[in-house]
C-alpha cells in the first residue's frame, strides 16, 4: 500500500504574495538623487581645479563659485525632470522640454550661483566683469558647456537603464512563454500515457478501469481548473504526484509501493509545475513496469548548501529533489532513459530547468548500486514567493 511520510500534511493554501512597501519607489529616488548629486560636486571641483591650475583665481573662490553655479544648475534640473518625466521612461522630458529645462538650469545656476559666490566672497563678480568683459563670456561658456554635459551624461545613464530593465522584462516574459509551452507540451503527454494505461486495463479488469477512470477524472478536474501560473508551492506538485500515483496504483495494484517525503520548511518553495511527474512516469514506465514483483517509488526534497561565488557572498543553496525507485535500473530497461529521443519527459524538464536557472539547474540519472534509479534535479533554492 502507498506509504506517506509525517512530513506529508494535508495541503496548504501558498502564502499570500506581500505588497511591496508603499514608500519603495520614492526610496529607489532618493539613492539616485544623492547620487547625482555627489557626481555633480566632483565634477564642479575639477572644473575649480582646471580654472585654478590656469591662472583664472585662487582655488578657494574658484571652488565656491563652481560648486555654486554648479548645484543650483542641477538642483533645477533634477527638480525639473522628476516633476516633468516621473513617470516616462529613462526620467527624463522628451523633446522641446528637456531643452528648455537644460537651458533654463543654466541660466538659474548662472545667476543664482553667482549671486551665492559673491555672498560667500563678499565680492562682486559684476563689477570685475566691468572691468575685464571677457571673463564674462568666459564664465558663460563654461557654465554651458559643464551644465550640457552633465545633463547630457544623466540622460544617457538613464536611457541605459531604462533599455536594461526593458530588455530584462522582455527577457522574463519570454521565459515564462517558453515554460507554458513545456508544460502544456507535458500535460498531453502525461494524458495519453495515463490513457494508453486505461486502455490496456478496460481488457483485463473492467471494475478497476472504472476506479480508474473516476481518480482520472478528478485529476484532470484539480489539473484543468488550477491556476496557469509558472511556479506553484512545492505543496502543490506533491498533491498532483499523489493524485497521480493513486491512478497508477488502481492498475498496477500491490505492485506499485511510494512515499512522498516533503519537510514542512519547503512546503511554500515555488516551483514550475509538472516539474516532478515526467521523472515519476519514467520510474514506473522503465522501472517498475518490467519488474514483475513491481517497486518502490520515493519522492523526496532537501536542501543542499552551496558554495559561495566570492569568499564575502553568502553560499546560495539548492533545492534538491529526488525520484528514487528499486527498478529493474537503467541497464535492463527496455528503453534506457540515456537513449537520444526516446525520453520526451526527461528532456522537457532539462529544457525547462535550462531557461530558469541556466547552467546551475542540472537533472542527474543515477543507477543504484542495489538496483534502480535515482533521478535528482537541483537548482538554486528561491525562497523569495514562500
Amino acid at each position: 500500500m502507498p506509504q506517506l511520510q509525517p512530513t506529508a500534511t494535508p495541503h496548504q493554501p501558498p502564502a499570500p504574495t506581500r505588497a511591496p512597501a508603499a514608500g519603495t519607489d520614492w526610496a529607489v529616488l532618493a539613492t539616485g538623487v544623492v547620487r547625482h548629486a555627489l557626481i555633480v560636486a566632483s565634477f564642479c571641483c575639477c572644473i575649480a581645479l582646471a580654472l585654478t591650475l590656469g591662472g583664472k583665481g585662487s582655488w578657494d573662490q574658484n571652488l565656491v563659485y563652481s560648486l555654486a553655479i554648479g548645484m543650483v544648475s542641477w538642483t533645477v534640473i533634477e527638480a525639473g525632470r522628476i516633476t516633468l518625466a516621473r513617470h516616462e521612461e529613462g526620467m527624463w522630458p522628451r523633446g522641446w522640454r528637456g531643452i528648455a529645462l537644460v537651458a533654463a538650469g543654466t541660466l538659474v545656476g548662472f545667476g543664482a550661483g553667482t549671486l551665492l559666490g559673491d555672498l560667500w566672497c563678499q565680492c562682486s563678480t559684476w563689477a570685475r566683469w566691468q572691468a575685464t568683459p571677457g571673463s564674462l563670456a568666459t564664465v558663460l561658456v563654461i557654465t554651458t558647456l559643464a551644465t550640457v554635459a552633465a545633463s547630457f551624461f544623466f540622460y544617457s545613464r538613464g536611457t541605459a537603464r531604462a533599455l536594461q530593465a526593458r530588455i530584462a522584462l522582455t527577457e522574463r516574459d519570454a521565459a515564462e512563454a517558453r515554460l507554458k509551452l513545456l508544460e502544456a507540451q507535458l500535460e498531453p503527454h502525461m494524458l495519453f500515457n495515463t490513457l494508453a494505461n486505461l486502455r490496456v486495463l478496460i481488457a483485463l479488469d473492467p471494475t478497476r478501469a472504472q476506479a480508474m477512470l473516476d481518480h482520472l477524472i478528478a485529476y484532470l478536474r484539480a489539473t484543468l481548473t488550477a491556476s496557469r501560473a509558472t511556479h506553484h508551492p512545492l505543496a502543490d506538485e506533491f498533491d498532483r504526484l499523489r493524485d497521480y500515483l493513486e491512478l497508477m496504483a488502481v492498475r498496477m495494484g500491490p505492485r506499485l509501493h511510494y512515499t512522498l517525503d516533503l519537510p514542512e520548511a519547503l512546503r511554500q518553495v515555488p516551483v514550475p509545475p509538472l516539474l516532478l511527474q515526467p521523472l515519476v512516469e519514467n520510474a514506473i514506465r522503465h522501472g517498475l513496469e518490467p519488474q514483475v514483483a513491481g517497486g518502490q517509488i520515493t519522492v523526496r526534497a532537501r536542501v543542499q548548501p552551496g558554495a559561495a561565488s566570492t569568499p564575502s557572498a553568502p553560499a546560495t543553496p539548492y533545492l534538491v529533489l529526488e525520484v528514487a525507485d528499486n527498478g529493474v535500473g537503467l541497464a535492463q530497461a527496455p528503453t534506457p532513459p540515456s537513449t537520444p529521443g526516446t525520453h520526451f519527459g526527461l528532456a522537457q524538464v532539462r529544457e525547462r530547468l535550462a531557461t530558469l536557472h541556466g547552467s546551475a539547474g542540472t537533472l542527474d540519472l543515477i543507477a543504484a548500486s542495489a538496483g534502480g534509479t535515482s533521478a535528482s534535479l537541483r537548482f538554486p533554492l528561491n525562497i523569495q514567493h514562500s
